[in-house]
């Protein structure tokens, strides 16, 4: 007996128009606009979902949005520790870094996977250019203490990870202006002590979206969004609920430093924040161009 082949329905002309009608709104409101993306999860490693990420970004530079990127990496940077023989830790959703772990941290992120997604931008049709925090002095950073629960006196020390200072947008405003998109790697230097620092990538694009006061920040995940206990999908937060979930146990681990950046860019100008799910296909148009949109949105 032959299994017959599953037949996806076409697309009608008149469901495309009603596609492009409904977009229409969203693009007069957001021309440009800053819009910030953090970019990490499923959508890093999925061949599909790298053509489809690249191609949004580049659609919306045409239609006159500045489209932001910062990217995550810690697959790939758990990849070659590994190589090495080392063992990636994380506290509180931070990972741990030693002065060897910082060094390739730097050129994992720096070198292989902002290059890859240079590539693909630009293959796209876009103008992308690659940086780190270091570039004309964009990210100053100093060592980040997590605070400890056992003993509140004597903070973690987790290594080279930091905390943002300082950001000068000079130098992304200089690309955005001249019709490139900036690929930003999160990691940031102390010219006072002369160290790199590795930081977390949302809290970079967090900060970065509220320096440039960017219309949207939107942060890329593998789930569809923000979930209550029951793992039902919440649809519109306020910085306000979002407080009693992280006093009720709701928000926890990996999701924790994705809020507190949502929450500091709510709270200082950023318009509105996303948390959408980046295994969906082409979900920064969804998310930015449609009424139902792909996640959690969160206001002030």
């Amino acid at each position: 007996m032959t299994t017959q082949p599953t037949i996806t329905p076409a697309i009608t002309p008149a469901i495309k128009a009603d596609i492009i009608s409904e977009s229409m709104p969203y693009i007069r409101r957001f021309h440009g606009k800053t819009v910030v993306v953090k970019y990490g999860g499923n959508a890093m490693t999925d061949e599909n979902l790298q053509k489809s990420f690249a191609h949004d970004v580049v659609l919306l530079k045409l239609i006159g949005l500045n489209p932001i990127v910062v990217h995550g990496g810690g697959p790939q940077i758990d990849s070659a520790l590994k190589r090495l023989g080392k063992e990636g830790n994380f506290i509180q959703g931070m990972r741990v870094t030693d002065q060897e772990t910082m060094e390739v941290v730097e050129w994992v992120l720096g070198g292989q996977v902002q290059q890859d997604i240079v590539m693909m931008i630009n293959q796209a049709g876009g103008k992308a250019i690659g940086l780190t925090g270091k570039d004309g002095g964009m990210i100053q950073a100093r060592k980040k203490l997590m605070p400890n629960k056992e003993n509140p006196n004597e903070p973690l020390d987790i290594g080279y990870v930091g905390e943002i200072t300082t950001v000068d947008p000079s130098v992304v405003k200089a690309l955005v202006e001249d019709q490139f998109i900036p690929v930003i790697s999160p990691v940031g230097f102390n010219y006072e002590e002369g160290s790199a620092y590795n930081i977390n990538a949302d809290l970079v694009a967090g900060k970065i979206a509220e320096v440039l006061m960017a219309e949207k920040l939107l942060l890329m995940t593998n789930i569809p969004g923000v979930l209550d206990k029951e793992g039902k999908l919440l649809r519109r937060l306020s910085t306000r609920t979002i407080d009693e979930l992280f006093a009720d146990g709701t928000i926890t681990g990996g999701m924790m430093p994705k809020i507190s950046s949502a929450l500091d860019a709510a709270r200082s100008g950023v318009h509105s924040v996303h948390i959408v799910d980046g295994r969906v296909p082409h979900c920064l148009l969804l998310e930015i161009l449609t009424d139902d949109g792909v996640g959690t949105m969160i206001t002030a």
